[in-house]
């Protein structure tokens, strides 16, 4: 039994943060119906690496779902839209706010075919302000929230992270709100609209910002590796030229750490016993722990660390994620039969359910590889099937 197979979900979004929302649901037994244009398909398809052609980020993006191609703009396509819309529980869309009403598909309307409709809209900026109908990404979130100023070395510029940071993190985020739109419905038998911007949720994990603001006028700025809230924090390298990272969240792992690097002293400071103290003096911090690192090979200080009981870890690149214990315990990682590339390993579904566990179950399939499954359910005879693809609405 999985947790969610008495869901349907139609994802009609493209590229990152919708899809991923779907995915999550996919991942723990919803039925996913993912809906391309039948000529470009989604624009994922095309990004990351890929093997003869076949986008890898695409079969991760888009695995436990069926894949039908139907374009939306067209008055044969939003019939089909309604018909499936009126027989599922969640529509996922990111298209500009008013596209959807532009095409008879306004949610208040499909809300009336189907009342029980959870409609969750997910665009770069919401809705309704002013920026509601400009094209919104990731970047332009992780520009906006303080992500980028408030990431890199102090003199150097704002940095931008090398992934959809932002776009993964609105994904989660809109997952949840989905289910707590699920959950409501179980209480008061009605739908509703989600409506999140892409802009927002990164700002929730990037601490209060906004509280220090308006309290104190705080500004964060660019620390590096280092923490604006504890000490010490840092990469460090080792003598066989490895970089190890340490932390010290905890008041006790501080304690631990410099008494390991030989400097025991350090914790009858007043000022060591908080984050606070400990980051005005992060470079006397810094440089003992530095030192005491470099003197000594990678496997030596893990294990002295942890006879220490610090927390301490390897920087990792995907070659040693490959082959680490740990996430090989954990089953982290699954290999899979794929129709178009033999097979394919993939990142497992994010956590484990002791009764209902997720599981993926296929990789992301080819442009309208469910297109006629989809519309048979929806009673649609092969005639009609045969004269839609003709028309060009279905592939």
């Amino acid at each position: 039994m999985t947790s969610l197979a008495d869901l349907r979900v139609i994802d009609a979004a493209t590229l990152f943060a919708g899809p991923s929302a779907a995915m999550m649901l996919g991942d723990f037994g919803a039925d996913v119906i993912k809906i391309e244009h039948p000529r470009r398909g989604d624009p994922s398809r095309g990004h990351g690496a890929s093997v003869d052609g076949v986008g890898l980020w695409w079969k991760s993006l888009s695995r436990n779902k069926r894949a039908a191609a139907i374009d939306l703009s067209r008055p044969e396509g939003q019939e089909i839209l309604r018909r499936l819309a009126a027989r599922s529980d969640v529509l996922v869309e990111n298209f500009r706010p008013g596209t959807l009403e532009r095409w008879n598909l306004d949610p208040k309307d499909l809300l009336e075919l189907n009342p029980r409709l959870i409609v969750a809209r997910m665009t770069g900026f919401g809705q309704s302000g002013p920026m509601a109908r400009r094209p919104g990404f990731g970047t332009l979130a992780e520009a906006m929230s303080g992500f980028a100023a408030m990431t890199g070395e102090p003199e150097g510029p704002p940095t931008l992270p090398p992934l959809a940071l932002a776009d993964g993190i609105a994904g989660l985020a809109m997952s949840y709100a989905i289910m707590v739109a699920l959950h409501a419905r179980e209480r008061t038998g009605r739908g509703q609209v989600v409506d999140m911007a892409i802009i927002e949720p990164i700002l929730g994990l990037l601490g209060p910002q906004m509280s220090a603001y308006k309290a104190l006028g705080a500004v964060p700025r660019r620390t590096g590796n280092r923490s604006s809230s504890n000490a010490p924090r840092n990469t460090y390298r080792t003598r066989d030229g490895r970089w190890l990272a340490v932390s010290t969240s905890a008041q006790a792992v501080a304690e631990r750490v410099v008494t390991l690097v030989g400097r025991a002293d350090l914790v009858a400071q007043p000022w060591f016993s908080s984050g606070a103290g400990r980051v005005a003096h992060v470079d006397e911090l810094d440089e003992a722990v530095a030192s005491w690192i470099a003197a000594r090979d990678a496997d030596e200080v893990i294990a002295r660390f942890e006879e220490a009981e610090a927390a301490v870890a390897p920087i990792y690149d995907v070659r040693d994620i490959a082959r680490d214990p740990q996430y090989a315990a954990l089953g982290t990682f699954v290999e899979l039969p794929d129709e178009e590339l033999g097979s394919v390993t993939m990142q497992n579904v994010l956590f484990r359910l002791s009764d209902t566990p997720g599981e993926v179950r296929w990789p992301g399939r080819p442009l309208g590889h469910d297109t006629d499954e989809v519309l048979a359910e929806l009673a649609y005879g092969a005639e009609d099937i045969a004269g839609l693809r003709e028309k060009g609405v279905i592939a």
